[in-house]
């Protein structure tokens, strides 16, 4: 049996001590780190996720060379893939952060992007389908001060309400020339004229939608990311579909044209769920509406208006 090798010792220029080019940096880390992460569904059940995550800390004293960027990759790779992704779990994989880097650095923050997956029940029909909603956390600590944001972005159908107001006349100037003054009408003749393409003559343009919410989140919760979601979606009432028969495409142009809007309503509808939902300290919702009248985007902005929180800019 031949003798175990000795252990050499690597050189490690990261820890040399740079006297010519020396200055602190505010940030120095990786990302777009290729991580599996652990992720809570609303009824408490773990599926794991593929993500993309961005790990940081600053370089505070001025002579050092480098930071221990495998460090970072070792307690990503440590938390991410044991535990899921709740607040406490963020503070502690920070913590290690600065744990491992004493003496150099003051301050952490890690990025996590991934796509939350929610089976969604078709609106009529009986069937379901998965909807996946891109989401981002952003934690930082610094100081002992610990910071939590959540982002999601939510899909919707809007219906133009100044095109449905403007293809209703239409049908009512079709109707009046099709049963002109002195014309007898009786139900089943008006009956077979609605079901007619060339009784209803315009239709109101309506397009996908999309609202971006970034939320700051108070301390003391878990992660609500299922709740906001589903909050969101009841308030604008028009969520994209997954599995669609005919029966559930008829309801959603039911609920479409129940809920005619501007970009400016879903923006408020989104800012009466917000504000009355204690688990969010600030919020900023960017709403867009794609038009299909339009070669650009209709959009609306909405913040809490907190001192010092989130601008519209």
């Amino acid at each position: 049996m031949s003798a175990p090798r000795p252990q050499r010792l690597l050189p490690d220029v990261a820890s040399e001590a740079q006297v010519d080019h020396a200055g602190a940096l505010d940030g120095v880390g990786m990302q777009r780190i290729e991580m599996p992460v652990l992720l809570l569904d609303a009824d408490g059940h773990a599926q794991r996720a593929s993500a993309r995550v961005d790990a940081f800390v600053n370089l505070a004293r001025e002579d050092a060379r480098g930071i221990h960027m495998s460090r970072l990759y070792l307690h990503l790779d440590r938390h991410l893939s044991a535990e899921p992704l709740t607040p406490a779990s963020l503070r502690r994989l920070l913590r290690d952060f600065l744990e491992s880097h004493a003496g150099i650095a003051d301050r952490a923050w890690v990025r996590v992007r991934y796509e939350h997956l929610v089976r969604r029940a078709a609106l009529a029909s009986g069937h379901s389908g998965w909807r996946a909603y891109p989401v981002e956390l952003r934690a930082s600590l610094h100081g002992g001060e610990y910071a939590l944001e959540l982002g999601v972005e939510v899909q919707y159908s809007s219906t133009c309400p100044a095109s449905a107001a403007l293809a209703r006349q239409l049908v009512q100037e079709r109707f009046a020339a099709d049963f002109r003054d002195g014309c007898a009408l009786d139900r089943d003749s008006v009956i077979a004229w609605l079901g007619r393409s060339d009784g209803i003559v315009a239709t109101p343009h309506s397009q996908r939608s999309a609202a971006m919410l970034r939320l700051r989140l108070a301390a003391g919760f878990e992660l609500p990311v299922e709740d906001v979601i589903d909050r969101v979606e009841r308030a604008l009432q028009t969520p994209v579909q997954t599995a669609v028969k005919r029966e559930d495409e008829q309801a959603f142009a039911l609920a479409n044209g129940q809920n005619l809007m501007f970009c400016e309503d879903a923006a408020r509808r989104i800012r009466r769920v917000l504000d009355a939902d204690e688990r969010i300290a600030d919020y900023r919702v960017r709403v867009e509406h794609y038009e299909s009248l339009h070669p650009h985007d209709a959009v609306a902005i909405a913040t809490k208006g907190v001192a010092g929180g989130y601008a519209a800019s």
